[in-house]
């Protein structure tokens, strides 16, 4: 889901210009799994951009207002969504925690830093989602630890079916700002793509781990 469809078009519009994300069906990129990849997104770069930093952390606030209610506290999964997460806390004037994606091997071994209690309600906020394998071991570990998860909110999602489904068995709802389609439709309106190219990367998302092989 997202938040609002103007909104969801500006924020592509913004991840594209700045080249937070890349559109290269021609010349793939490599992901840690293997996958080969005609689009790489890189969120943080967003937090060099004072307006665009801006802009984000007001809609991200305006998400979780008009979705969940305020919550207690915002949780930002590590490492994208940390900085996100702090300025949303700040917006929001909440305490904000992070989660690592494992327990520290040493001092008092935690995986959630910064203070809370049990029972808070917790928005959790991610830069991206692609299966949404990362951000839902956070989850589990604020569950863990006995907090209220509301949902989570990320700035951009590929909209893989795995990722729906996963959140789904995971029974914790999402909204992202914008998504793949939106971004696409963006990106030929904007002339970063071509006609061609649409075809090529609506077919990626439909099969990534057999695309381009």
């Amino acid at each position: 889901m997202i938040l609002n469809n103007d909104r969801a078009v500006k924020v592509a519009e913004f991840l594209l210009q700045i080249k937070a994300v890349k559109l290269q069906p021609q010349k793939p990129f490599t992901w840690a799994s293997g996958w080969k990849s005609p689009i790489y997104c890189d969120n943080r770069v967003t937090l060099s951009y004072p307006n665009i930093r801006t802009f984000i952390r007001q809609n991200f606030s305006a998400a979780i207002l008009e979705h969940y209610g305020k919550p207690d506290v915002i949780a930002g999964v590590a490492t994208g969504g940390i900085a996100q997460g702090a300025l949303v806390a700040e917006e929001l004037g909440l305490p904000f925690i992070y989660v690592r994606s494992s327990k520290k091997d040493h001092g008092m071994g935690n995986q959630i830093e910064g203070y809370f209690e049990e029972g808070q309600k917790v928005i959790v906020i991610e830069d991206l989602i692609s299966t949404g394998g990362s951000s839902l071991k956070a989850v589990e570990a604020l569950r863990e630890a006995k907090l209220n998860v509301k949902g989570l909110v990320a700035i951009f999602t590929y909209g893989f079916d795995v990722a729906e489904k996963n959140f789904q068995n995971a029974k914790c709802p999402f909204v992202t700002l914008t998504n793949y389609d939106i971004l696409l439709k963006k990106a030929l309106d904007d002339k970063f793509i071509n006609k061609e190219d649409v075809q090529s990367l609506k077919e990626w998302k439909v099969n990534p781990s057999e695309w381009n092989q």
